[in-house]
């Protein structure tokens, strides 16, 4: 198994890795079938020629913290591409911010009829498996089930598409990818990183997995005809777009904590994040998906928010450049850390 990595290095934020993947693989019917033509136009070509695009775009321009490129292997069979990466990042003490799995970015007409070209999915797991009893028992009373760091990661990336991506809306799934299905950030969030699924959202299925044939008048087969380019390439844009801004802004704040048990008032508390200028408090209904509420605190370490009840939201805190680029919002605690 043999995967294959560009690395864009950061000019004063090396150590902190933002990663965008996609799958040198692709099989037919038998996952084990290596002689049959086996295009893989869509499943993964497709996310793998926004892998190549967004090195050829970004490599253009320097950045603090350092982008990864991968093109992993051995998917189809197990993720062996992925795992490899992920255990290899962990041994050796990666700080890794961010992995966007592409995996299909192309296919615009699903199974069931329905054709779209604006609209992406974004998977990501709700808690990290590697979650201790104690943090399950800290979760359970103060919340955190929603706010992963892979799921403000998903936010992250919604809000991209929101601000710079024309005609593209997000569709946040809210699981770990597709019923009963894996992909290649598995293996990352295996190993406790941040880490995504990036897809269309109209899956046709007689173009996946399947020997190239006709059966009565109908075709199999991943090929070219079912890659619709301008869609692959406004979700490549999507990815661009998110990489940049991660890897521009300051890392997420670290140590962040909450207060505010029978107040009426809310305090965050965090550590000072190197390249920062302020930061900014955000906050939503328990049940809304989305951050609905900020406000920018300067370059403080703590934040009151007055009159802000803290059994009634959610609460995270994201750090700014002198340009404004924001991270990814943190979630307080162990339970919402990057690392």
């Amino acid at each position: 198994v043999v995967n294959v990595y560009a690395v864009l290095r950061g000019n004063s934020d090396p150590d902190r890795y933002v990663i965008m993947s996609g799958d040198i693989d692709s099989r037919v019917s038998d996952p084990l079938n290596f002689t049959d033509d086996s295009p893989g136009a869509n499943d993964n070509a497709s996310g793998m020629a926004g892998v190549i695009e967004a090195a050829r775009v970004l490599s253009q321009y320097r950045f603090p913290a350092t982008i990864v490129f991968a093109g992993l292997s051995g998917e189809e069979q197990g993720l062996f591409g992925g795992r490899i990466m992920a255990e290899q990042a962990r041994a050796d003490g990666w700080k890794i911010e961010a992995v966007l799995n592409n995996d299909m970015i192309g296919n615009i007409s699903g199974i069931n009829g329905v054709t779209n070209n604006a609209v992406a999915r974004v998977f990501s797991e709700a808690t990290r498996p590697a979650e201790t009893a104690d943090e399950a028992r800290t979760r359970r009373f103060t919340g955190g089930e929603n706010d992963s760091p892979s799921r403000n990661l998903a936010r992250y990336i919604d809000r991209i598409a929101d601000d710079y991506i024309p005609n593209l809306d997000v569709m946040m799934i809210f699981r770990l990818d597709r019923f009963g299905r894996g992909g290649h950030h598995r293996p990352f969030n295996d190993q406790g990183f941040p880490a995504v699924r990036i897809m269309e959202t109209n899956e046709h299925y007689d173009r996946q997995h399947q020997d190239i044939r006709v059966e009565d008048g109908r075709a199999y087969g991943d090929t070219i005809e079912g890659v619709d380019f301008d869609f692959a390439a406004k979700l490549t844009a999507l990815n661009i777009v998110s990489l940049a801004s991660m890897a521009l802004a300051p890392a997420p704040p670290e140590n962040v904590s909450i207060e505010g048990m029978v107040s009426p008032d809310t305090t965050l508390k965090w550590k000072r994040v190197k390249g920062a200028v302020g930061y900014k408090v955000y906050w939503r209904l328990t049940t809304e998906p989305q951050w609905q509420w900020s406000r920018e605190t300067g370059d403080v370490t703590s934040f009151t928010l007055k009159n802000v009840v803290i059994d009634n939201y959610i609460f995270g805190v994201a750090s700014i450049n002198a340009d404004g680029i924001e991270s990814p919002v943190v979630f307080p605690g162990v339970i919402g850390a990057f690392w």
